[in-house]
């Protein structure tokens, strides 16, 4: 049954019907004769004219009348008051279900009314801002098939090149053999170190990053990771420098591991636009007082000051890697920033473009409870 008819019937029973069955009884009691009413009611009307009972009486039935309409505005007015913001929210449920979220609802009716409009309201900006992640989402996942299958495509296609140049004997001498195998063997890495990216991506997606956090030393540790560089440069043609400058008893909690594979995307990263004849990175350790600050600067093309806020988001790549061969998936630092973050720390870049970039990030020192 509809609203109208409910209101409609409600006011009948409870304002218009007994108002009648009062007007009916009052007019009976006007009709009756004079010496009935005496008898019944105690109450002389013999000497009442003509013209007094006829007033009487119109006035009876105007008053009802008056009492008629005014239940009927009431009830127009309770009607009005609630339909309208019903007839709103129906039209925005419809909306919602076509998939159209670009509209909002004004609360206004009783209170009741107006606490569902504002629920219904919060209700509708959140499934639009799912709706917006969601579609954010998918949008990245196409853009990660196809910055992915770009990155793969480079390696594979080298690989199947050289692998035919041993099926058709064109190296034919020892140094012809072992550089192609070399170029396989690197070729292969890439492909190894994309697929361990895309594995770490997904539980970066899921927050099921396994950390294994421990007391490690600052030296030590930096140290190890400056000597793995070094033989890694020197095998790239690139000129490495490290310098550390945090007391030796400096120690970080942090998962040693993960910390590694910040410095190894950053490094990789750099590798990845290196454009001078003599190329460069170094790495700095610093003291920062309750922070150690490390920096790796090298002397790449540089990045864009409009890129340099937007380069740790996930899937972006600068104007520059989209138009070069290198590429990249755009998830390597987002890892490194999503790796800090989870230890306290955090990441940012300089740059000049021409002259290189500079990446830093700190990460609190381990302080013994006293």
């Amino acid at each position: 049954m509809k609203l109208s008819t409910r209101l409609f019937i409600s006011f009948l029973l409870i304002i218009i019907l007994p108002l009648a069955l009062s007007a009916i009884m009052m007019f009976g009691v006007v009709g009756l004769r004079a010496h009935e009413i005496r008898a019944r009611y105690g109450i002389d009307v013999s000497n009442l004219d003509p013209e007094m009972r006829s007033f009487i009486a119109a006035a009876l039935f105007y008053m009802v009348i008056i009492l008629i309409i005014t239940a009927i505005i009431m009830s127009l007015w309770i009607y009005s008051s609630i339909s309208s913001p019903l007839i709103k929210l129906t039209k925005a449920t419809h909306s919602i279900r076509d998939g159209e979220l670009d509209f909002s609802i004004q609360p206004e009716g009783p209170m009741e009314i107006r606490e569902l409009c504002e629920d219904f309201e919060e209700m509708r900006k959140r499934l639009k801002t799912a709706n917006e992640e969601s579609t954010k989402f998918d949008q990245e996942n196409r853009e990660l098939i196809s910055n992915i299958s770009h990155d793969l495509k480079t390696p594979i296609t080298a690989v199947k090149g050289y692998v035919e140049g041993l099926m058709d004997g064109v190296a034919d001498t020892p140094e012809k053999m072992e550089r192609y195998i070399r170029t396989i063997y690197n070729k292969a890495n890439e492909m190894d170190h994309l697929i361990n990216e895309l594995t770490f991506y997904s539980k970066i997606d899921t927050n099921r990053i396994p950390y294994n956090f421990n007391t490690i030393s600052v030296h030590d540790f930096f140290s190890d990771a400056a000597e793995e560089l070094r033989i890694e440069m020197e095998q790239k043609k690139v000129r490495f420098s490290y310098v550390n400058r945090v007391p030796a008893e400096t120690r970080v909690i942090a998962d040693a591991e993960q910390i590694h594979r910040v410095i190894s995307n950053i490094i990789s990263n750099a590798l990845k636009y290196m454009d001078k004849p003599e190329k460069h990175i170094d790495l700095r350790v610093l003291d920062n007082g309750d922070d150690i600050q490390v920096e790796i600067e090298d002397n790449g093309r540089g990045i864009a000051a409009k890129d340099l806020l937007h380069i740790f988001d996930r899937f972006y790549r600068t104007d520059a890697s989209r138009h070069s061969g290198q590429g990249g998936s755009g998830i390597g630092l987002s890892i490194v920033r999503k790796i800090l973050e989870d230890h306290g720390g955090r990441v940012w870049a300089s740059s000049r473009e021409g002259e290189g970039t500079t990446m830093c990030f700190v990460l609190r020192k381990y302080k013994e409870a006293v």
